[in-house]
Parts: C-alpha cells; sequence; structure tokens
C-alpha cells in the first residue's frame, strides 16, 4: 500500500520536504492510510449557511470539539473547517488528525448571481494551529474569478514556502452559468483543469452529471466520443482532466440525502478513479453513531477500489 503513496507523492517534484510531509501526513492517516484514497470531513457549513441550517438537525454539531472527535473517531484522514472551530480545538486535539484551515468563506445573508468569499484566515494562523493543508475556495464562472485567482496564487505561494499543501474546492458559479451547468461534465472537468494549473495539490469538485453546458465543448464531447454516460465515466474524465490523473482529485458529497443515495454515488466515484470524498452534512448532521458508520462505509468502498 505505501508504493501507491510514493507514487502520489512522485507527482508533486516541485514541491519541497514540508509540503511532501504534509500530504504523506494526510495519506496516511486513518483508515484509509497508504490506499491512497482520502475521506476527509469538512465543516465550513456554519459559516456558508448558518447554525440553525448546519447544526439543528444534531445538536452536538453546535461544539466545534464535536466534529474533531467525529473525524477522529470515523478515522478520517484530515478534518477541515474555518479559523474559528480549528482555534476552539487545536490544542486540546494537536497532532491527532491533520487539520486543514479554510481561508475564505461565503455567508448567505447576501445572494449574489457572481459570489466571492471573503479572505477569513492566513497562512499563519494554519501555521500557528498546527495545520497539514491550507484549503481555498474559487469560483470559476464569476465575474470574480480573477481576483479569486490572484488571491489564490498569493495564497498558494506563501502556504508552499511554509510547507504546507494546498487544498482547492473548485466550484464553478457564475450569472453566465446556468443551474444544471455548474454541475455539467464539461464545466466540472473545467474546473479540475483549472485548480491544476493554479497549483493546487487537492482539488475539490462536486459529482458531474451527463450535461453539457458549452455549444463549444459540446462539438468536441460529440467528435470525440467521449463518454459521458454513466457516473463512473464521468469521473474518470474529470480524473484524467487533472493532468492525466496526476492531481489528486476528491468529491464533495453535496446536499443531506439518505444513506444509500450517498453510498450508491460513491461507489460510481470509486469505481471512477475518484481519489475520495470530501463529506459534511450528510455524516454531521446525523447522530454520531450514524455519521461514524456512513463514513466507515464510504471508506470501505474506497478501500476496495485501492
Amino acid at each position: 500500500m505505501g508504493d501507491r503513496v510514493e507514487e502520489i507523492l512522485g507527482w508533486y517534484g516541485s514541491e519541497s520536504p514540508g509540503v511532501l510531509r504534509n500530504l504523506r501526513w494526510m495519506l496516511e492517516s486513518g483508515r484509509l492510510a497508504g490506499t491512497g484514497k482520502l475521506v476527509i470531513l469538512p465543516v465550513d457549513q456554519g459559516f456558508e449557511h448558518g447554525p440553525a441550517r448546519s447544526f439543528a438537525k444534531n445538536q452536538a454539531g453546535y461544539d466545534p470539539l464535536y466534529h474533531y472527535q467525529l473525524a477522529i473517531d470515523a478515522g478520517c484522514n484530515a478534518y477541515a473547517a474555518p479559523l474559528g472551530f480549528l482555534e476552539a480545538g487545536a490544542r486540546q486535539f494537536s497532532g491527532r488528525i491533520p487539520t486543514i484551515l479554510k481561508l475564505n468563506n461565503s455567508d448567505s445573508l447576501w445572494s449574489d448571481e457572481d459570489p466571492k468569499p471573503a479572505v477569513t484566515g492566513s497562512v499563519e494562523d494554519a501555521l500557528r494551529l498546527g495545520c497539514a493543508a491550507v484549503g481555498f475556495t474559487i469560483y470559476p464562472g464569476s465575474c470574480h474569478r480573477n481576483e479569486m485567482y490572484a488571491e489564490f496564487q498569493q495564497i498558494a505561494e506563501d502556504a508552499k514556502a511554509s510547507g504546507l499543501a494546498v487544498v482547492l474546492w473548485s466550484y464553478p458559479r457564475g450569472a453566465d452559468l446556468s443551474n444544471k451547468g455548474e454541475t455539467a461534465i464539461d464545466v466540472v472537468a473545467y474546473a479540475a483543469q483549472i485548480a491544476a494549473q493554479l497549483g493546487a495539490h487537492i482539488i475539490k469538485v462536486k459529482p458531474p452529471t451527463a450535461e453539457i453546458e458549452q455549444a463549444a465543448a459540446r462539438k468536441v464531447y460529440q467528435e470525440q466520443n467521449i463518454d459521458i454516460s454513466s457516473l463512473p465515466e464521468r469521473i474518470a474524465h474529470v480524473i484524467q482532466s487533472a493532468f492525466a490523473g496526476r492531481r489528486i482529485v476528491i468529491f464533495s458529497g453535496g446536499a443531506a440525502k439518505d444513506k444509500e443515495a450517498v453510498l450508491e454515488e460513491i461507489r460510481g466515484i470509486a469505481k471512477g478513479g475518484g481519489f475520495g470524498s470530501i463529506m459534511g452534512r450528510n455524516s454531521f448532521q446525523r447522530p454520531k453513531s450514524e455519521g461514524i458508520e456512513l463514513l466507515q462505509a464510504i471508506m470501505a468502498i474506497y478501500d476496495e477500489q485501492a
């Protein structure tokens, strides 16, 4: 199993020993250690959607320490959150699980077709808190995308110089994209390519649908007979779009849904060669025992495909 980790780290040959150490820390943590697969618990929803919408279904989730412990008990590779949640448990949980400081966030008190998150933390905060990585969100398709790319470039440069790994949420969104277009196969594949070109070590995108948003892309998909008929085929295409599979691409869990629907989607992602999942609401909005059971069932699926 260790050979797979070495292979993956070999894709990042320009990086410093510090960055490679932190990538290894995540790849060699939790129940999936050594497999090259990742299941990460992200809890930025309190900031993004508000406390009641995020935590009322399982009120233990109002406590930031709950999420640290959930990630540890389930055997996740890492735990990602904004500054406040990580600060609340950083000392108590120091060294027990790799953490990812989410450095920009949005709230839902203002609606904008072309959103732009605010920078809410720093590389210095991540170092102070002992994090393995920083996280950042970009919205390809937004009229503010170039500002986000520039912000990310500076943060990624500082993080890499400090030995931190870089995780990029690449979520297409904007006035010129339809709702269906945000998860269209051509758009999600493009988002993965953009994230890889921006220098992300780990790329997070949404599972793609068979929709094709761009007319120019539709012509190529048809002419080249690119198979997007099933979720595994679409996942494989997204992985291919991130440097022919030489970048770690993981997939979001999305809106809350029943357990079997979650696992069916995970099977498709795993079969298509996805590197893993970053699963928030579908885990922490359940009672703790059910959340752990779901996360471990997801890990078992990825382990079978490793």
